[in-house]
């Protein structure tokens, strides 16, 4: 035992005295709600292309990437009567468990299309367990102006390269 080793527990109180005597920061949780970082992980969103398109087109990489194993998708096959994305296939299941979920953002990485992206909403709990399974229409973004609902034929061009060029620079 050295010399100054006496002390040691002695430093350890005036740390804790010091910290006593501080004001302890109340946060009125959850009737305020604070705002996040600009890059907090937070809920899922599934986007959507301009024309209302989803962007998912049901590959499943985002499920082979989550390590906790939260994510479900079935994909299926666009038809020219039935289209709900610009590409052969979609998302036809879709679901998310936010019990499993640990919010890492690799599913956002493996998505090519960008259909997944995270919000900043973090309240995410609830009373019970199905709840927290979210659903592909849980998780689709709104119809914003000039969209329409699929299914519906492709409107920003012809190819799946025209949607890739066109929706670039969207959500």
């Amino acid at each position: 035992m050295g010399a100054t080793d006496w002390l040691n527990p002695i430093k350890g109180f005036g740390v804790t005295f010091h910290t006593m005597f501080k004001k302890v920061e109340t946060v009125n949780y959850p009737e305020e709600q604070r705002p996040t970082a600009p890059r907090f992980h937070g809920r899922h969103q599934l986007n959507r292309w301009p024309d209302g398109l989803e962007k998912c087109v049901g590959c499943e990489l985002c499920a082979w990437a989550c390590p906790a194993d939260a994510i479900f998708v079935e994909g299926a096959d666009n038809t020219d009567e039935e289209r709900f994305s610009p590409g052969e296939r979609y998302g036809r299941t879709y679901q998310i468990n936010y019990l499993r979920c640990i919010l890492c953002g690799l599913c956002i990485e493996a998505c090519p299309t960008r259909a997944l992206t995270m919000t900043n909403e973090y309240d995410l709990a609830d009373t019970s367990r199905e709840s927290l399974i979210y659903t592909k229409e849980m998780l689709l973004s709104p119809l914003g102006p000039g969209m329409e609902a699929p299914p519906h034929a492709m409107r920003l061009g012809e190819t799946e390269e025209d949607y890739y060029r066109l929706g670039r620079n969207n959500g």
